[in-house]
């Protein structure tokens, strides 16, 4: 059985194999409306760093999502900073998950339900990032540069 920490990890990795790839791109491209679920490469990136802060909020009780909206990023050192920032949230809450806390039921909706598991939750949050890595990556094909390579390793 996988262990969501490695699946996680993965996605840190693999995160930062395509911050890195956005340095090759200029902040026109980068910024560029492609009418993709969140417009442009930038904003879809923001949108699953904010998602995964979302969610650790929930899961810690802690309010430190970001309230900027995606075009006050006017760098991508501002985006880096945010990133290292949700990283570091990620790693504070894997620190103290036991293998009971991932069976905690935390309330969704606005009457409490539906109901999830922290492991469910990291799942999602997992998923929630590739769905929109197969994004960025059909982006890259469309204006014609090579995706980053994706390894499990």
């Amino acid at each position: 059985m996988v262990d969501i920490r490695d699946l996680l990890a993965y996605n840190e990795a693999e995160r930062r194999v395509f911050f890195k790839a956005f340095t090759r791109l200029s902040w026109r491209e980068f910024t560029k409306n492609r009418e993709a679920s969140f417009h442009s490469i930038r904003n879809i990136f923001i949108h699953t760093l904010n998602v995964t802060n979302s969610w650790l909020d929930l899961l810690q009780n802690k309010k430190q999502r970001s309230k900027k909206k995606f075009g006050e990023y006017k760098t991508l050192q501002e985006i880096e900073t945010y990133m290292q920032r949700v990283e570091k949230h990620m790693h504070d809450y894997l620190e103290t998950l036991s293998p009971e806390n991932l069976k905690k039921k935390y309330k969704l909706g606005p009457n409490g339900k539906p109901e999830a598991t922290a492991e469910e939750i990291l799942v999602h949050v997992f998923e929630e990032e590739v769905h929109h890595r197969g994004e960025l990556i059909a982006l890259f094909w469309q204006i014609g540069i090579e995706p980053p390579v994706m390894c499990y390793a």
